[in-house]
């Protein structure tokens, strides 16, 4: 079970705080009303994602210069979701890496059970030359 804050689960306050950083310059606000989310709890989220510890539900005091500020978090989350798409590519090359490697197992397997099946001792044959006595 998920713990939730106010309602939200953690994924979903990041996932909240990641989507408010990539609206444009302007659009913020109006971003933000259409959530229905009040700016305090912004606030809060905002703190307890960039600058406490959202897992333990842990807000830092204010330490002035310590915090990042907005155009941090903007720079910080443009460059994630740049990441994101990058990330995706390289779980489906992964993906599609290990399809082919269980494809090579399963071929492998079969040719041993072949040679399994080849390498079965065959009935004796006569000679067709007699062996000379000494």
């Amino acid at each position: 079970m998920t713990a939730t804050i106010q309602g939200y689960t953690r994924e979903e306050i990041r996932e909240f705080m990641h989507q408010y950083y990539l609206q444009p310059h302007g659009t913020k606000a109006s971003w933000l009303a259409a959530q229905n989310v009040p700016a305090w709890t912004l606030q809060q989220w905002r703190k307890l994602v960039y600058d406490g510890d959202l897992d333990r539900n842990l807000v830092p005091r204010d330490h002035g210069n310590m915090t990042r500020t907005s155009s941090e978090r903007s720079a910080f989350e443009k460059a994630r979701a740049k990441e994101i798409p990058e990330h995706q590519l390289e779980v489906e090359q992964l993906q599609e890496r290990i399809r082919m490697l269980e494809g090579s197992n399963t071929a492998l397997g079969k040719a041993i059970g072949l040679l399994h099946t080849l390498n079965v001792p065959e009935p004796d044959t006569k000679q067709t030359n007699d062996p000379k006595s000494s």
